[in-house]
C-alpha cells in the first residue's frame, strides 16, 4: 500500500482514528508544486510502510476538511497522532528535508 486518498466523509476514520500517525498531503490537481511533491510522498509511504499513513486529500474536492484545518497555500503536510495535528510542512520539498521534518512520526 502507498498512499491513500482520504475525502471529507472519511477523515475522522482515515486520519484522526488510526492507530498509526499519519502524513496528510493536502493538494489540487493544477498545482505544479503539488505534483513535484507526489512522488516523494509515495516513496515515503512505501519506506514507512506499517509504521506511518500518507493520505492525500484533494482540496477543491474536499473543502471542508481544508478549511477545517487553515488550509491557504498547497501544498501542505499536516502531521496527525492520534487525533491531533502535530506538524506543519508547506511547499514542495526534497525527500531528505521531509523525512527530517516529520522525523519522529516516522521512526
Amino acid at each position: 500500500m502507498a498512499t491513500i486518498t482520504v475525502t471529507d466523509a472519511d477523515f475522522q476514520e482515515k486520519v484522526l482514528d488510526s492507530e498509526l500517525p499519519v502524513l496528510v498531503d493536502f493538494w489540487a490537481e493544477w498545482c505544479g508544486p503539488c505534483r513535484m511533491l507526489g512522488p516523494v510522498l509515495e516513496e515515503l509511504a512505501a519506506e514507512h510502510e506499517g509504521k506511518v499513513v500518507v493520505a492525500k486529500l484533494n482540496v477543491d474536492e474536499n473543502p471542508a476538511s481544508a478549511a477545517k484545518y487553515g488550509v491557504t497555500s498547497i501544498p501542505l503536510v499536516l502531521g496527525f497522532q492520534g487525533g491531533e495535528k502535530v506538524k506543519e510542512s508547506v511547499g514542495a520539498k526534497p525527500k531528505p528535508q521531509l523525512e527530517q521534518e516529520f522525523a519522529d512520526l516516522l521512526a
